[in-house]
């Protein structure tokens, strides 16, 4: 990043050429010498370079670096502890840090796993033979070069025989990989506690979540000195060798020399002319990651809180004293919690200009969060609220994102446009005569297509003896009725497939162009009218999925080719089935069955997944270990189950293998999705909570405030994350939605609308 103007132009015969972070108590710089060698220049902030403490800390973290050398460590080539503003060079490493590395690229395994843990392994022997435990080392003090990791930060370091420079009440470190000692008597402190943080380093490594993530670092740290860890997404024997590293007790823990040949045997060589290369494929240097693996959700199976708290009462002032020392006295830290070594930079809004460096895509231009209800005032249209009175009895909501725009409809609603960028309620439409009653009217928002909105509409008189359903096409922008066409069969759901409005006639099914609603083809569907049928599929796929009204268990599939209507039936097999979507053009159904605890009337718990190809009528069963139960959906290529108890699972579909399951606090969370490019899952629960997890591990990123003005009874529809490409567009049970910012989700607006 660009220099700043009052930065230094040389130090100890280096040109600084280029800032590459800075945090709350210094700055690091990209230095060049003469002959062109580059070299990392951490210079301390000019108020804290009068703090005896803190120059005798950085003093200490020279002299430590420069007992230490070996390849996986960044040598010291220069330093000046007397001038007005202490600095340090050492050789500067090109690569990121293995926190960035893995939040950008996901969990290693194989030979780059391999070459972590033996450079690690070797860099500690190089640091201990030196007579320095290092204290902190955690992805965020790991550089990630292509030959190699190494070693960096030595600012809590000590030599092994001297007691810390750090009085009681200042422990140090990094809750998430610090070792029990290191919480209970720092005096104790020893090279043992590198090994244990060296455990917990590759277990995020392996997995992307570290061995004892919890929702706070006080409960980390409780984790740390008090529970077992979390290992089990990591394969044998690789495990049982980390669990080992992991032990409570500093003598019941592996030495080095025992542990590079334990992990030689343990992630072997890839062997002759494997495509697997030891070289680290390492993107960009980008914006900065969390320093630590971020505090994921708990863990299943943990006890819960309230069982707890006699032992943490008894440890409470150990845990505070070391957590208060690991926010407030990490003198590099950022004020974001990034930090300033190198291969990383300061958190100052450019994590959203480099999408290819950053999970997060960029906001729509002007975009700001706000907070509205659907049932509020529209500007046009029907203008006053839904509920004059504020209540929400009654009503289910139907809604669907558009072009920059969600549209909502429902039980006892007009369809309703609320602005993506601003959460104006554009317009309500007034597409019934105004004597209808609320009660007596329903609408289902299709979807959006070429700015026309496609509605089912339900009108059911005063006396409820007759009904009149429709197909309604608004302007998007505006509301207007565009056209309708009356539909005179309840059997068949109308649907917006790619560039086709299927509407039924009859027994029949006409295809219609959104716009015009002219017809383009009119086919039969043969399963009759004791079926009820739904359409599915985009442009180039259509499908229609119908269950016998007779048999529950009875489904039949019928491939409709959206050029003409032809249709083809497809075999399936008997099973209480629901279609969740489809992978590679074969549709994926879930295959239910009764719990034998009655929970599966309430929460339906998922045996199987089946994949069908609908050309050869092939039909792929495979179990779903454990059986998960919740909201059902197919994103981002892995099946994924969000509980009422919050639990998310995700499964492998073409296998059926359990790939991850993390706990949240999300309750009764609906249909779990995922961003535009697969890479991180969203779910909101029933309060306006937001939750987003990474699809590949699981591990969760964040949960956001609870903002649903009140928790809707249970029976109404369930809450729902729209990506709207670079934001996301929250709908909450009881009608309040509001915008959201993926990379700072505490972000907020007072209410609108």
């Amino acid at each position: 990043m660009p220099l700043h103007r009052d930065d230094p132009r040389t130090l100890g015969g280096y040109r600084i050429v280029d800032r590459l972070g800075s945090g709350g108590m210094g700055v690091v710089y990209l230095g060049r010498s003469r002959s062109g060698r580059e070299v990392a220049v951490k210079v301390v902030h000019a108020q804290y370079a009068q703090d005896d403490v803190f120059r005798a800390r950085f003093r200490q973290e020279i002299e430590a670096v420069r007992k230490v050398s070996g390849a996986f460590t960044a040598p010291v080539v220069g330093a000046d502890l007397e001038a007005s503003r202490p600095w340090m060079a050492t050789q500067y490493v090109p690569g990121p840090a293995l926190s960035a590395l893995i939040h950008d690229t996901g969990p290693l395994k194989g030979a780059r796993l391999r070459l972590l843990a033996l450079g690690l392994v070797e860099a500690l022997r190089d640091i201990h033979r030196a007579g320095v435990v290092h204290r902190d080392l955690k992805p965020g003090n790991v550089l990630m070069a292509e030959d190699g990791p190494r070693v960096i930060d030595f600012g809590i370091s000590r030599a092994a025989e001297n007691l810390p420079l750090t009085e009681t009440g200042h422990v140090i470190g990094t809750p998430p990989f610090m070792s029990p000692e290191q919480f209970e008597d720092a005096r104790s402190v020893g090279p043992a506690s590198d090994v244990f943080s060296l455990g917990a380093l590759l277990v995020f490594a392996a997995t992307g979540s570290g061995p004892f993530d919890a929702d706070s670092p006080y409960m980390t740290a409780y984790r740390v000195m008090h529970e077992e860890p979390s290992v089990d997404a990591v394969a044998e024997p690789l495990r049982s060798l980390l669990i080992r590293c992991l032990a409570k007790k500093a003598g019941d823990r592996p030495g080095l020399e025992e542990l590079g040949r334990e992990f030689a045997e343990a992630l072997p060589e890839p062997a002759a002319g494997d495509r697997e290369t030891v070289t680290l494929r390492l993107p960009p240097a980008g914006p900065p990651r969390e320093e630590t693996a971020p505090a994921a959700a708990p863990r299943p199976g943990r006890r819960s809180r309230l069982r707890r708290w006699p032992v943490l009462a008894g440890t409470a002032g150990v845990l505070a004293l070391a957590v208060t020392g690991y926010v407030l006295l990490d003198p590099f830290r950022g004020r974001d919690g990034s930090t300033a070594s190198q291969g990383s930079t300061p958190s100052d809004g450019a994590a959203r200009t480099s999408p290819a460096a950053s999970r997060w895509a960029a906001l729509p231009a002007g975009w700001k969060p706000w907070r509205t209800s659907v049932y509020g005032a529209a500007l046009s249209g029907v203008t006053r609220p839904v509920n004059e009175d504020g209540t929400l009895s009654g009503h289910t909501l139907s809604c669907a994102m558009g072009e920059a725009a969600l549209y909502c409809g429902g039980q006892g609603v007009f369809p309703v446009r609320v602005d993506a960028s601003t959460g104006r309620l554009a317009w309500r439409a007034d597409s019934v005569p105004s004597e209808v009653a609320q009660e007596n009217y329903d609408s289902t928002v299709l979807g959006e297509h070429d700015g026309v909105l496609l509605v089912r509409q339900s009108v059911v008189s005063s006396t409820g003896a007759d009904r009149v359903a429709k197909v309604l096409a608004l302007d998007s922008g505006t509301g207007e009725l565009l056209w309708s066409r009356p539909m005179d069969d309840d059997t068949i759901q109308p649907a917006l497939v790619g560039d086709l409005l299927l509407v039924p006639d009859g027994e029949r099914v006409t295809a219609r162009d959104p716009r015009q609603g002219t017809a383009r083809w009119t086919t039969d569907l043969p399963a009759g009218p004791d079926h009820f049928c739904g359409f599915h599929g985009t442009g180039s796929l259509a499908y229609a999925v119908c269950l016998d009204a007779a048999r529950s268990s009875h489904t039949l599939l019928y491939a409709v080719d959206p050029a003409d209507g032809t249709t083809r039936k497809v075999s399936v097999p008997d099973g209480d089935l629901e279609h969740v979507g489809d992978l590679d053009g074969d549709p994926v159904f879930l295959e239910s069955g009764g719990g034998q605890d009655g929970s599966a009337a309430v929460e339906p718990a998922y045996t199987g997944v089946l994949l069908i190809d609908p050309d050869t009528g092939t039909v792929r069963r495979r179990s779903l270990p454990g059986s998960p139960r919740g909201a059902a959906a197919l994103v981002g290529g892995v099946l994924c189950f969000a509980s009422s108890s919050g639990r998310v699972t995700a499964h492998e579909p073409a296998t059926g293998r359990r790939l991850w399951a993390t706990a949240t606090t999300l309750q009764q969370p609906g249909t779990p999705v995922a961003d535009e490019r697969g890479r991180t899952l969203f779910a909101a629960s029933a309060s306006g909570r937001a939750a987003a997890l990474d699809t590949a591990t699981g591990r969760l990123l964040w949960e956001s405030p609870a903002r649903a003005e009140q928790v809707a009874p249970t029976g109404s529809h369930p809450a729902r994350v729209y990506p709207d490409g670079g934001s996301l567009v929250v709908l909450s049970p009881d009608g309040t939605v509001f915008a959201l910012d993926p990379a700072h989700p505490d972000r907020e607006e007072p209410q609108s609308g």
